[in-house]
């Protein structure tokens, strides 16, 4: 499975992909998708003729410009760490391993400066798939938060690198 660095030109796929997703990764604008991506390292698998199926972003501690309370709790850990996030894929192309394949990219350009990536899944809503998923990649729970209890809830897990 082919995994590129971002275009620009992928920001209508990417952004029709991210809104599919929900509520596992949070509803965006185009614009704030794009101020997203811009503020990461973006990673995009693709079908061999270049349309996007999925992608990852990966933004280190330390972005002040990005607003995430999920980035501060990483960030308060400390270490040599990158934080996920969001991955997301196609409807129409779940269970082919693109997940697989974005986290694959994403471990080996991470490795080379940082000695394991977090993130978070929603723990409610919940969403048990991508718990499975990222535990079957050697993720594991490191902590948890309740934004709003007993409605927005999420675990954090990490991977060593």
């Amino acid at each position: 499975m082919p995994v590129r660095p971002f275009r620009a030109a992928d920001l209508p796929a990417l952004h029709a992909i991210n809104e599919a997703g929900t509520p596992g990764v949070s509803r965006e604008t185009p614009e704030t998708l794009a101020e997203i991506i811009g503020l990461s390292e973006c990673l995009v698998a693709e079908t061999p003729s270049g349309d996007p199926l999925g992608f990852l972003t990966l933004v280190p501690p330390g972005t002040a410009a990005y607003a995430s309370l999920n980035l501060r709790w990483f960030e308060a850990l400390g270490g040599n760490l990158t934080y996920v996030d969001r991955i997301a894929v196609s409807p129409a192309a779940r269970g082919q391993g693109i997940g697989e394949a974005l986290y694959a990219a994403a471990f080996d350009l991470c490795r080379q400066s940082h000695d394991s990536i977090g993130c978070e899944v929603n723990s409610l809503p919940p969403n048990p798939g991508s718990l499975r998923f990222h535990t079957r990649l050697g993720f594991v729970q490191i902590g948890r938060q309740a934004f709003v209890p007993g409605e927005k809830e999420v675990i954090y897990l990490l991977r060593q690198l």
